[in-house]
């Protein structure tokens, strides 16, 4: 079975699109019953090589020309992958997230990846009128897809609330993949770092993030002196709407020195992060899922989170959960002084996140959106899963920055 995975986005760093995109691959590439993957990514995203695509033959990537607005990426998902998915013969596209989808022009089913209803849920995130060509394009997606794959049971049931049920009885629940990481960084990835404890907080600057709240409590647990004079506040994550509200505040309380703004961080110096970090924080209003949770749990971290479904689906009894609304500063502030005074913890095993459980789903859900003749093999295939790769190149092949690795291979189409 072919399977394409589309993951262009706007962001040129790693994102949580990007992230979903390669455990997907990840996932994909535990079955032997998937012969190809056709991973898709946009011009200004070849600089993810950092991001560890997995090493296997049966992955090709392709670089799709457009330019960077959004029309020309909207209009690319709606015109160019159909076209492309023609040329590539996949028996099944998954995109990475709702994008514009021109149905009648594939030849094989669609799924789409649902990670949340911010659309709906803080309109805040887009602006005005974003907010609204977001809603179209959500609910357009979502109605033509063959399969909705909602990446928690709280996504899922938020749908229902949005969506009539002829689109949400098509939805199933299949977790994002979160697994350890084993390898982290040797040195540093914060600028000027000697030691210094870190709380860190892993979030794009969106308005659901609710970094400006995080900030003004550190600045109170700073200037009430309940933590150490010496102690940062590290944001990691891509700039986003809310990158002049935050900086402008920073500037208002002279925190200049004290929070580390940082993005483009590689898996291994996000892990040196977590397991070097007092304690994570991620006081989010709202989430589809809750990555850093997971991450966090994995790492051993002392977890300080909102009080969100979806976090209590990820986090369970491993967290301490902090209820949003008045005084939400006051009850955010003390919790991270209890988690300081706690011991440190051990990693958290999240078996039910790993590639190898989801992978079984993902190939689960395939199988009922493709006829049975796709998933027969001829006997050179069934011998081999990656003898059917051994004959497919990428359009115009571009020459790979590491040779040696038969898995980055990139065309440009």
């Amino acid at each position: 079975m072919k399977i394409m995975v589309p993951a262009v986005s706007s962001s040129p760093e790693i994102s949580g699109i990007q992230r979903h995109a390669l455990n997907v691959l990840r996932c994909l590439l535990h079955c032997p019953e998937i012969s190809a993957v056709d991973l898709v990514i946009a011009p200004w995203q070849t600089g993810l090589q950092s991001a560890n695509y997995p090493a296997d033959s049966r992955l090709v990537i392709h670089v799709a020309q457009m330019d960077p607005d959004s029309f020309s990426r909207n209009l690319w998902y709606y015109r160019g992958l159909p076209r492309l998915a023609a040329r590539l013969q996949p028996d099944v596209v998954h995109l990475s997230y709702p994008v514009p989808l021109h149905r009648a022009a594939f030849r094989c089913p669609a799924v789409v990846t649902l990670h949340d209803l911010y659309p709906y849920e803080i309109p805040g995130n887009f602006g005005f009128p974003q907010v609204v060509f977001n809603r179209l394009i959500l609910q357009q997606c979502l109605r033509n897809a063959d399969a909705i794959a909602c990446v928690s049971d709280n996504t899922l049931d938020r749908l229902q609330q949005y969506v009539p049920p002829s689109t949400w009885q098509r939805a199933i629940r299949i977790y994002n993949c979160v697994e350890p990481q084993p390898v982290r960084a040797i040195h540093s990835p914060l600028p000027g770092w000697s030691g210094e404890p870190f709380l860190l907080s892993v979030a794009q600057h969106r308005k659901n993030k609710n970094i400006p709240l995080l900030i003004r409590t550190f600045d109170r647990l700073l200037r009430s002196s309940r933590i150490h004079p010496s102690t940062k506040l590290v944001v990691v994550g891509i700039s986003g709407p809310e990158t002049r509200h935050i900086q402008r505040l920073l500037r208002q309380l002279g925190l200049g020195r004290n929070v580390l703004l940082l993005q483009g961080l590689s898996d291994p110096e996000l892990q040196w992060c977590y397991v070097r970090c007092a304690a994570l924080v991620i006081p989010s209003r709202t989430e589809g899922f809750g990555l850093p949770v997971a991450e966090g749990l994995l790492a051993g971290c002392r977890i300080v989170c909102s009080d969100i479904p979806a976090f209590r689906e990820v986090g369970g009894a491993h967290c301490r959960f902090v209820a949003l609304g008045r005084e939400e500063q006051d009850r955010l502030a003390s919790a991270i002084c209890e988690s300081l005074q706690d011991p440190p913890q051990q990693p958290v095993p999240l078996p039910h996140l790993s590639a190898n459980v989801l992978a079984k789903q993902y190939l689960h859900l395939y199988r009922t959106l493709t006829p049975s003749t796709l998933l027969s093999h001829n006997s050179e295939e069934s011998a081999s899963p990656l003898a059917a790769v051994a004959k497919r190149q990428p359009y115009q092949e571009a020459k790979p920055s590491h040779p040696e690795s038969r898995s980055d291979r990139r065309g440009y189409i």
